[in-house]
This record gives C-alpha cells, sequence and structure tokens, in this order.
C-alpha cells in the first residue's frame, strides 16, 4: 500500500478501515417472502433525496481482548474534504490516547492538499492507502452489505429521518455482535496479527 506517514509507525494500534455509502429514499430492492400468488408491492415517491454514511472499523494490532470498534456517521448530502475531515475529528476523542493507522481508498477527497495538510498535524494518525479498485479489501464494505440487506432492504421511507433510524438499527445491531465486525474482516482474507480473534481462541 502506498503510505503517508509521519516517522515509524508504533506497534501497538488500532488499525482502522474507512470508508463511505450512500443512500437515498429509493428502496434497496432485495428478494423476500410473501404467500404465493400475492406478490409484494413497493410504494414509494421517487424521490432522489440522498443522504451519505461514513463508517470506521477498528481492530487492535496486538490485543484481540479489546474487541472491534465501530465508528458510524451519516450526514445529507455528500462527503467533501471538510466534511470528512469532521469526521476524523471525532474519530479523534474517539481514540483519545490512541495511535491509530487509517487505511482507505483513493478517493480524491481522502488524498487532497488539505486533507494531507490536516493528517501533518495529527501526531495519533498515519494514514495507508488501499490498492486501487479494491474494495473488496475493505471490511466496512461488509457492512454497508449487512445493512442494505436487512435494515434498509426493502425500506420504502417517506423522510431521510426514517432511512436514518433503520440505519442506525443495524449499527446497533453490530456493535452488539463481537463476531460480525471479525467476519467482516475474515472475508475480506486480510488478518490483524494476533493468533486467535475473539470468536476464535483458544481455551487456556
Amino acid at each position: 500500500m502506498a503510505a503517508h506517514q509521519k516517522g515509524a509507525v508504533k506497534k501497538r494500534v488500532w488499525i482502522v478501515f474507512l470508508d463511505e455509502s450512500g443512500v437515498s429514499l429509493l428502496p434497496q430492492i432485495r428478494r423476500t417472502y410473501a404467500p404465493r400468488g400475492r406478490t409484494p408491492l413497493l410504494r414509494h415517491r421517487l424521490n432522489w433525496k440522498r443522504a451519505s454514511m461514513a463508517g470506521a472499523l477498528g481492530y487492535h494490532s496486538t490485543d484481540p481482548e479489546r474487541g472491534a470498534r465501530l465508528c458510524f456517521h451519516l450526514k445529507p448530502g455528500s462527503y467533501d474534504t471538510t466534511a470528512l475531515i469532521e469526521v476524523l475529528e471525532q474519530m479523534k476523542a474517539f481514540y483519545r490516547g490512541e495511535q491509530v493507522v487509517l487505511v482507505r481508498d483513493g478517493l480524491s477527497a481522502h488524498w487532497s492538499r488539505a486533507m494531507r495538510a490536516w493528517a501533518d498535524q495529527q501526531d495519533w494518525l498515519t494514514l495507508e492507502r488501499l490498492p486501487a479498485y479494491a474494495p473488496e479489501l475493505n471490511p466496512v464494505e461488509l457492512l454497508w452489505s449487512s445493512l442494505k440487506k436487512r435494515e434498509l432492504a426493502n425500506l420504502a421511507g417517506d423522510h431521510l429521518a426514517d432511512v436514518a433510524d433503520a440505519t442506525e438499527q443495524g449499527i446497533h445491531r453490530i456493535n452488539h455482535n463481537p463476531q460480525l465486525p471479525w467476519s467482516f474482516l475474515a472475508h475480506t482474507g486480510q488478518t490483524i496479527h494476533t493468533p486467535h480473534p475473539p470468536n476464535l481462541r483458544k481455551d487456556q
């Protein structure tokens, strides 16, 4: 991976994967069950209002007992550099006193001049870049898939608040299942350098 670093990366750090995704009032169409001969109908207003989500899944590099951490942000419209810096400021508070290696894709807002200038002032943060055209390496993509197959599936809301409420329910579901973030990571084929994640470790 290409890296933007300030000195050597410390060994005891959080590895955090960041990604963004969009949602709208147009329903996420998914197959479902229904009585024979009664095809389900989705009624919506063809409203194109959109919101954007940012998710950050963190894994401690040496201590799996600390579990995975999930940060989530939702806003109307789309993310630009300024909005993403606000997300990272919230992450800074979330990981206060910890060192973070942040792994993300090549979105221009992730690597803009303003973003790099801000990152240069952050002694807690090291930036790493995913290979180009490799979303399958980011476990947050699996988080989005989980939300869109469950809470957001076939949701025909009248307001963005309906989408936001359903999304937050999905985030709570994932937060309360400590195995899910590890399964997202495992699905990418990557591992954090620890022999036994919490749901797989052997008895002592």
